[in-house]
């Protein structure tokens, strides 16, 4: 393989990218053309791309290829509203540069890493040749959302068609001070669930007389905390467990409530999956509550299960981006399971490696997000380096 220098050194190109996706207002669950965008630039590639609408939400599917071993780069269009107009520097959807710091909503969550991912394409596919590999680009509108018709979807569609991935890149934004610093090899699990209390209500006066829903809330409240949840490992953090909304009806002062609503998370590592922490759950509730207080079950929503990536003795794409890496900011990354959920569980699995790779991830989500361009420049050259060894038959 002769790649010609000049192509290892553009990288205005994901520059110019990153300011057009990010030009376009595509709040989840709304691509508005991103993904348009994108095949525009895949098609000549050699990509043969098709867009899929489930419910509301757009799905690119494109490959590359025809051989039988699968790889992917998976990533989203959709971004999370920008908030308080009023407090950004400059329009959120201007995509502006400023002293070298590109503003606007998806500058690091993760436009960045679609258009980095893109440019790589560009400067290397024409001089890479993969026939035993099929190269696929899994891009979706509902990461930010409830992400039920989004990558989940997309996976699915893949395990119809019978075909398993091998590794998957997620552009996800994983640097603490720099891009490379830090990538995710896998991700906590996440657990939510609401709990309805039934008490007895009545006149404050009258205690003997009523069974108040709130005690009976911190009752569940501290029992749940108290926990002997894991500690961790060197993999993944501890497991820990939050109150995230308290919720006994309309406030009068002399009034006992019969009702409370307690909203809660639980991030889970590899110690536990969905069942087994709803198991505990269930005993936690039996030790801690009354039976009358237990009218109706725990419901829960928006389960996220844990995945690890481990090395492979072949192909192993853990060595290939700590390769690339090394090359481009001259340290190794650390190797980091923390942070929330992403897309990736939807791909992993014991013959899969998943692994994120993305710009620093600071200012995600907030007012004036914003990313260096020099950490959009090493990403670009990051994925480049990782496609030439990736897209080989002799890794």
């Amino acid at each position: 393989m002769s790649i010609p220098s000049t192509y290892l050194a553009q990288p205005s190109a994901s520059l110019r990218h990153a300011i057009s996706l990010m030009q376009i207002n595509s709040i989840t669950p709304f691509d508005n053309g991103c993904q348009d965008y994108l095949t525009q630039f895949l098609t000549p590639l050699g990509f043969h791309c098709k867009t899929v609408r489930v419910n509301g939400v757009s799905n690119l599917i494109a490959r590359r290829g025809k051989g039988k071993r699968h790889i992917a780069f998976s990533g989203h269009t959709d971004v999370v509203p920008p908030g308080p107009l009023a407090r950004w520097k400059f329009e959120p959807f201007s995509a502006t540069v400023s002293n070298n710091v590109l503003y606007g909503r998806g500058a690091a969550d993760m436009k960045t890493g679609i258009a980095a991912m893109l440019a790589a394409c560009e400067r290397i596919l024409p001089f890479v040749e993969h026939d035993d590999t099929s190269f696929w680009w899994l891009i979706t509108s509902d990461e930010e959302g409830e992400a039920e018709f989004g990558s989940k979807w997309i996976s699915e569609y893949l395990t119809a068609k019978g075909i398993n991935l091998s590794s998957v890149v997620v552009g996800e934004p994983t640097g603490s001070a720099i891009t490379g610093d830090t990538i995710k090899v896998g991700r906590r699990g996440s657990l939510s669930g609401e709990i309805i209390l039934h008490g007895k209500q009545g006149h404050v006066a009258y205690p003997h007389s009523s069974v108040n829903a709130l005690h009976l809330a911190a009752n569940f409240i501290q029992a749940m905390a108290a926990h002997a949840w894991d500690r961790g490992s060197a993999d993944f953090p501890g497991t820990s467990y939050q109150t995230t909304g308290i919720d006994a009806g309309a406030f009068t002062d002399n009034l006992v409530p019969g009702q409370c609503k307690v909203n809660f998370n639980i991030r889970y590592s590899d110690k536990f999956t969905e069942g087994s922490l709803k198991t505990i759950v269930a005993e936690i509730c039996h030790r801690a509550l009354p039976q009358s207080a237990l009218q109706q079950p725990v419901s829960w929503e928006r389960p996220c299960e844990s995945f690890l990536s481990q090395p492979s003795p072949k192909n192993c794409l853990i060595k290939i981006a700590e390769s690339a890496i090394k090359k481009n900011i001259g340290q190794y990354p650390l190797l980091s399971t923390s942070g929330g959920t992403s897309d990736g569980r939807f791909f992993a699995s014991p013959s899969t490696q998943v692994v994120e790779i993305g710009v620093p991830n600071h200012s995600i989500h907030q007012i004036n997000e914003h990313i260096h361009l020099s950490d959009l420049i090493t990403l670009e050259d990051i994925y480049a380096d990782m496609l030439k060894d990736w897209l080989s038959v002799n890794n």
